[in-house]
């Protein structure tokens, strides 16, 4: 958690009004830990701030009170989260009761006494794992829809397809509609949304090759009718690609592992990204 201080105050009651519901003691065992001003860790619970300086509470205080099944925390602050999100696991749904990845931030939030609830900015697939933003307002998440193309100047995934492609950098443009079960595709524009996918190798192995993904679009299932489109479906989805898909993978192999945007509150340029998972390192080996 992050705050500007924008009047004097000493540091443990600034930080008691800030965290309501904590105690003088477990405030003071945070003080110990886990607080930083302007960078520098301080443990001095009457410590002077200052109007402009920046209050910090590691996040490790938090998550080992309550800790999301499916969701790792990556960043956060007092206006949004970015979050890596587990494959399985839907964004987001009407449906009350339903366990998604807005119900597990949620639960945190709760957990971790912040008196917001999570706002969905965009969605992954169920079966597409990686990093997403979160936000903790509805004004915060209006920003990124009123202003997504220029607010999120790079996303990129990585997937790993059938087969070797014979054109190893390129340019995927199709236009798509939604269908009664999935999306359809059409090389000519027939009034549907227009979908740009620029892809380039990046390893290959007799069955599979490994495929560096970034959207110019952000089309339903995008990446996966594309691949499709190119003769090349991803591994192991189970709409788009081969009926008789028997890799030895358990999952969709298509992982969102960039994720760059301009903060909506504080202009600051935020870049993230995770790991390749290692089943698709796996899968290059066969």
């Amino acid at each position: 958690m992050e705050w500007k201080v924008e009047k004097k105050a000493e540091l443990l009651e600034f930080l008691m009004e800030k965290m309501e519901g904590s105690s003088r003691t477990k405030m003071k065992e945070t003080l110990a830990r886990n607080v930083m001003v302007d960078g520098r860790k301080v443990t001095q619970y009457n410590f002077p701030l200052m109007e402009g300086m920046t209050v910090t509470v590691g996040k490790a205080d938090f998550k080992k009170r309550w800790t999301p099944r499916d969701v790792d925390i990556v960043y956060e602050d007092q206006w949004l989260l970015v979050v890596n999100k587990r494959e399985g696991l839907v964004s987001y749904s009407r449906k009350a009761g339903d366990v998604t990845m807005i119900s597990e931030v949620n639960g945190y939030l709760e957990a971790t006494r912040q008196k917001c609830h999570a706002h969905v900015v965009h969605r992954l697939d169920r079966d597409t794992s990686g990093l997403m933003v979160v936000a903790k307002s509805k004004e915060v998440a209006r920003k990124f829809e009123e202003n997504w193309k220029e607010r999120v100047y790079d996303r990129k995934y990585v997937a790993v397809v059938w087969g070797k492609l014979e054109v190893k950098e390129g340019v995927i443009r199709s236009w798509l509609t939604d269908g009664e079960y999935c999306v359809l595709s059409s090389w000519e524009d027939n009034g549907g949304k227009e979908a740009v996918t620029r892809y380039r190798v990046v390893k290959e192995s007799r069955r599979y090759t490994m495929v560096d993904l970034k959207l110019d679009t952000g089309r339903r299932n995008q990446i996966r009718v594309h691949a499709r489109e190119i003769g090349h479906p991803v591994v192991k989805d189970p709409m788009y690609g081969y009926k008789d898909d028997i890799s030895p993978i358990n999952r969709l192999a298509l992982h969102a592992y960039r994720l760059c945007f301009f903060h909506p509150v504080t202009g600051k340029k935020m870049e993230y990204e995770t790991e390749v998972p290692k089943s698709f390192e796996k899968l290059m080996e066969i």
